[in-house]
């Protein structure tokens, strides 16, 4: 009886893992969903910040391949709209960036007028062990079962 027990419970970490650990695909939010100057200056930004990103992940820009591009940059050339040094550059007009480690991740548009009209992105990708509710199923302890032993009191 133990053993079915203890297959059931290892079957459902596994379906589990399967399930939350896989990759997803974001497209970025916005005025039609494309990589164009934001109607607000932190938009693309606030969309960010509700998005938990996950090793594995991807973010989708789609824009116009004619007039601007995607480049991953520095957090200090992304702070001043920076496009001589970029880290990647994507000019395709549909461009699928992989998120392959935790930590920042900084892109602005190719055109500077348009990074400095608020046409840029920050993504935070958390790392396995600090966002990812699989992975405390994994590491949780076993629950330890307690016999309580009460001993009689000792005549005097």
């Amino acid at each position: 009886m133990a053993s079915l027990k203890n297959i059931l419970l290892f079957s459902t970490v596994v379906f589990l893992l399967c399930v939350l650990s896989e990759a997803r695909e974001f497209v970025i939010e916005g005025e039609n969903n494309l990589w164009a100057v934001p109607s607000s200056i932190d938009e693309f930004n606030k969309w960010a910040e509700k998005t938990r990103f996950q090793i594995g992940d991807s973010v989708v820009l789609k824009y116009d391949s004619k007039t601007d591009s995607v480049l991953e940059v520095t957090e200090e050339d992304y702070k001043i709209c920076n496009n001589a040094n970029p880290i990647k550059s994507h000019h395709d007009g549909e461009t699928t960036i992989s998120l392959e480690k935790s930590g920042l991740f900084f892109f602005i548009s190719g055109a500077e007028e348009y990074c400095q009209m608020g046409q840029k992105l920050e993504v935070m990708v958390l790392s396995n062990k600090h966002g990812s509710f699989h992975q405390s199923l994994v590491q949780a302890p076993p629950p330890h079962h307690h016999r309580h032993h009460y001993h009689a009191p000792v005549p005097a």
